[in-house]
Parts: structure tokens; C-alpha cells; sequence
């Protein structure tokens, strides 16, 4: 990312209360999600990026204006920083309209200006007719909406969205991400949106930064994080289950217990190096037993779960015992017949496998999804 293309960019750092070494970037019109476990310090940056926190040590500069540069002792307030906020529980004024939520942002325009501009965001969230009405008197996607309308209202060059859809049920939830990816599309100012829902981050975002225990541990598209993470931690934390240890014992070749599988990508590992092996979901086929080919493995199916027209398939190798997940169709698994206990033949795509540091014991428990 060349420099005239970031609007936004966040360096923190501290040892306590909270320990950060965060540091990221947004362009124009972006959208990025921070994922992580909680406490993994997500909404202090984004509170740090409004003002409401100052960090030891940090300088986040956006649109060229710097807002905080705490070596010069810049720290400009949050009124002097122009920044849409939208908090998780919403935080509207409960005695005041839907438009008076909204005008009340607009300190700096004149009336009737305010009144017209809160009209026209009202509307572009999709709340026409619903102006007069109170907090109280609106559903929760609706007061989201509102939220929403006020950040705006600020003329803001950097929106922040604090987990927006979890006030929310999840059929109300649908709707609302699809109107923020609509607004996405429509808004060229960065947008930082914080989440626990690893779907919802993949969906919405352009890219998304992992934070684990307050430290950037890698930022890219959402592909890139499924596929190719950085380290076996972060595949945890992108919710990857198909992980083993294994060791490179040719330049195109790794040992998963015990079985050869072909690689496409060695590079930064000697042979006889030990690794952790990621093996996407989407990279698992069925395979004619007794096949003979390379990346043809033997396995039994150990686990069925219903995803609706999807099943979730969990088999176990026969060499190691090592569990591989997968998803195939509910129409494919039927006209195959296949049931728990039976025998399969599966193929792993050698140019998806993806090679990662030997994961340090500690890292080992299951990692709650981000």
C-alpha cells in the first residue's frame, strides 16, 4: 500500500494496562476488520483512533491530519477528530427523535441545514416516515440504523464500527449487512469495523487485521488469511481446524504422519525442518480407493453434521489418526451413500497445502474464533 493511497494509518504501543504493538492501514473506501479472541485489544483501538484512549506511545495520522503523535505530544480531542463512532449498544439519546439523534451531530452547521442533511441520512438508511419516533419506539435494527445516520452526520473521514450487529437477532442481522455493504460501496472514507463473528469479517471486509493479546500478528484480504496465514496461531484465530504438525523431507514433499504428500511451496524450509500443515477444506476431494496417485490418502469417516444443504464431513487418516473437515454437498453425499464408520479415499491438493513455522507447544489449545 503506497502512501497517497492511506487514509488511515494506527501505530500503538504500550506494555500496560493493556499491552498493544498494533500497527495498520486503511485506504479510502476500504473496509477493515479487526478479529481477534477477546482482550485481544480490539475496541481500545478503536477507541484510541476516536480519542476516548490515549496509548503510551502511538501516532495515527488520518486523511494527513495527525490526531495523535505522542513523541511531538499531539493528541487532538475527540471533537477535533473527525470521526463517525458507532457504538455497540448504539448510545442514541433515549428523549430525543430519530432526527434530533441526527441533528445534534451537526454542531457546526446552521438550521435549516441541519434538519434537511439529518432528513436525507435518515433516508439513506432506509428509515424514511420513521423521523419522529424515539429510541424506544424503534427496533433494533432500526436504532442501528439511526447510529448509523448520526456517525455520518459528522462528515466524518474515518468510520468506526464497535461489533454493530450484535445488539441485534440474527434474522434482523442479514438485512442490516447487506445495507452496510451497500453503504460500503457508496462511502469513500476507511472504515474499521470490530467483530467477533469470523463470517460476518469475511464477508463485509476488504481486508482484515488479526490481533491476538493487543499485537498485529498479520493483516491481508480474507483469502490470504484462510489460505496463506502467516503462522499456525493465526489459522487458529481465522478458524482453520485442519491443522498438523508435519516435516519437509524433500523440496516438493512434507510427512504428515507418516504419509508423503507432494507441495507446491517449500520456500523458507530445509528438509527435515518440522512444520505445521495447513490443509484447506476446499482442497479435499473424494478419491477411487486403491488408487495409488500421490495425495491420495485412506481415511474413515469419523463425523456428519447437517449445515443445511451443506454437510460438514470429519474424516480421520488411517496412518496417524490425524482429523481433516471438510464440506461437501447433501445431494454428493447421498448419491455416494456414505455414513460414519465407512472407508474413503481422499485426494489433498499439493499447490493448497500450506507450509507454516512448527507451532510452539503453548499455542496448541483450541483458540476461541475471533
Amino acid at each position: 500500500m503506497t502512501h497517497e493511497q492511506v487514509a488511515l494509518s494506527v501505530a500503538l504501543e504500550q506494555a500496560a494496562p493493556i499491552p498493544l504493538d498494533v500497527s495498520f492501514s486503511c485506504r479510502a473506501g476500504e473496509l477493515l476488520a479487526l478479529i481477534g479472541p477477546s482482550g485481544s485489544g480490539k475496541t481500545t483501538v478503536l477507541r484510541a483512533i476516536a480519542g476516548l484512549y490515549r496509548p503510551a506511545s502511538g501516532r495515527i495520522v488520518a486523511g494527513g491530519d495527525v490526531w495523535l503523535d505522542t513523541a511531538r505530544n499531539i493528541d487532538a480531542t475527540p471533537q477535533a477528530r473527525r470521526v463517525g463512532l458507532v457504538f455497540q449498544d448504539y448510545a442514541l439519546f433515549p428523549h430525543l427523535s430519530a432526527l434530533d439523534n441526527v441533528r445534534l451531530a451537526m454542531q457546526e452547521r446552521a438550521e435549516p441545514e441541519k434538519t434537511r442533511l439529518a432528513q436525507e441520512l435518515l433516508e439513506r438508511v432506509h428509515l424514511e416516515g420513521l423521523h419522529a419516533r424515539r429510541p424506544d419506539q424503534l427496533s433494533g435494527g432500526q436504532r442501528q440504523r439511526v447510529a448509523i445516520a448520526r456517525a455520518l452526520a459528522r462528515d466524518p473521514s474515518v468510520l468506526l464500527l464497535d461489533e454493530p450487529f450484535s445488539a441485534v437477532d440474527r434474522i434482523t442481522r442479514e438485512p442490516l449487512k447487506d445495507e452496510l455493504a451497500a453503504l460500503h460501496r457508496n462511502l469513500s472514507i476507511p472504515i474499521v469495523l470490530v467483530t467477533h463473528d469470523l463470517d460476518e469479517a469475511q464477508a463485509l471486509a476488504d481486508r482484515l487485521c488479526v490481533l491476538h493479546a493487543g499485537k498485529t500478528l498479520q493483516t491481508g484480504t480474507p483469502d490470504e488469511l484462510r489460505t496463506r496465514p502467516a503462522s499456525a496461531l493465526v489459522a487458529r484465530l481465522m478458524g482453520d481446524e485442519n491443522l498438523a504438525p508435519a516435516r519437509v523431507t524433500a523440496a516438493d514433499q512434507v510427512e504428515l504422519s507418516g504419509v508423503p504428500l507432494r507441495v507446491e511451496r517449500v520456500a523458507g524450509f530445509a528438509v527435515g525442518q518440522e512444520v505445521s500443515l495447513l490443509v484447506p477444506p476446499e482442497s479435499i476431494a473424494f478419491a477411487d480407493r486403491g488408487a495409488g496417485s500421490a495425495n491420495v490418502v485412506d481415511a474413515r469417516i469419523v463425523g456428519l453434521q447437517s449445515l443445511g444443504e451443506l454437510i460438514k464431513v470429519t474424516a480421520a487418516l488411517d496412518r496417524g489418526g490425524q482429523r481433516l473437515s471438510f464440506r461437501r454437498s447433501r445431494n454428493e453425499l447421498t448419491s455416494r451413500n456414505l455414513s460414519i464408520g465407512q472407508n474413503v479415499a481422499l485426494f489433498l491438493q499439493p499447490d493448497a497445502l500450506h507450509l507454516m513455522p512448527a507451532e510452539p507447544a503453548s499455542d496448541q489449545a483450541p483458540t476461541n474464533r475471533a
